[in-house]
């Protein structure tokens, strides 16, 4: 199962080109999306505003060179290691989905738009990359959805409550998942029995869950990271702090505090 493209299989009965098509459908509707909640929460213009501002207050001009410098370690650190998560359950299990969906969306993007054809042979790292990013993605995004979410861990609620905002976590798990058993079933050869079919539909319906979900989810919000973790850096490094007033010592005189108990409330 694991070397096996089932986007190949898919293709003996369901032309390339519709596969294909797909993918730039989901393309489109993440650019939709994200422009429509652009323009509605107005994120952009007041990031923009903000960095604005915040230089009027910089006590220092960064040179180039500085800001590639600082640019490059919020990269590598904020945005590839999620390293403001701290060394906790949390960010391995971001860390899962995160990477885990990156492998899933290139493997699949690969195998339909180059290995679908019936020339073509697949080679056996493209299904594994697929197929490994599907698993990472359903145990990263299954460990937080159970035991991780802030409303579960903290505040004692159940798992199974569904807000809006838990759209982008919940479709992504059903992709995978969907995904994962319905290459399986694939196969399995099972002579046009119904049960790769209705898991081919719960994959494609989860997909358009996900994609066309960006305006009211949380999956815009990948693209506003990185951006406001650069900006964060950037602002320490020239001293406008965006306009707030320095961390202060004077905590660190009276002991323990806190830290005599793991913080569970945010």
């Amino acid at each position: 199962m694991l070397s096996v493209n089932p986007f190949a299989i898919l293709a003996e009965t369901v032309s390339p080109v519709y596969m294909q098509s797909f993918v730039i459908l989901m393309v489109l509707l993440i650019v939709i999306g994200t422009l429509l909640d652009i323009i509605h929460k107005k994120n952009v213009k007041y990031f923009f505003e903000n960095a604005k501002k915040a230089k009027l207050s910089a006590t220092k001009t960064l040179s180039t060179v500085e800001k590639i410098s600082v640019v490059s370690k919020t990269i590598v650190s904020d945005i590839a290691t999620t390293s403001e998560l701290g060394a906790g359950k949390r960010r391995v299990a971001h860390l899962l989905g995160m990477y885990g969906t990156i492998l899933f969306w290139i493997g699949s993007v690969i195998m339909i738009f180059c290995y679908t054809s019936s020339s073509s042979d697949t080679p056996s790292f493209w299904p594994i990359i697929w197929h490994v990013g599907a698993i990472m993605t359903v145990i990263g995004g299954g460990w937080f959805w159970f035991f991780l979410r802030v409303d579960v861990y903290s505040e004692a609620q159940p798992w199974y409550r569904i807000i809006k905002a838990d759209l982008f976590v919940l479709a992504l798990v059903a992709s995978s998942l969907t995904g994962l058993i319905w290459s399986y079933l694939q196969t399995l050869n099972l002579n046009d029995r119904w049960d790769d079919k209705a898991f081919l539909i719960l994959f494609i319906v989860s997909n358009l869950v996900l994609f066309g979900g960006v305006y009211w989810s949380k999956f815009a919000h990948m693209f506003y990271k990185p951006g406001a973790a650069i900006q964060k850096n950037l602002a320490e490094a020239d001293g406008s702090r965006d306009n707030l007033p320095p961390e202060a010592d004077a905590p660190k005189q009276f002991g323990l505090g806190m830290k005599r108990d793991e913080p569970k409330h945010y």
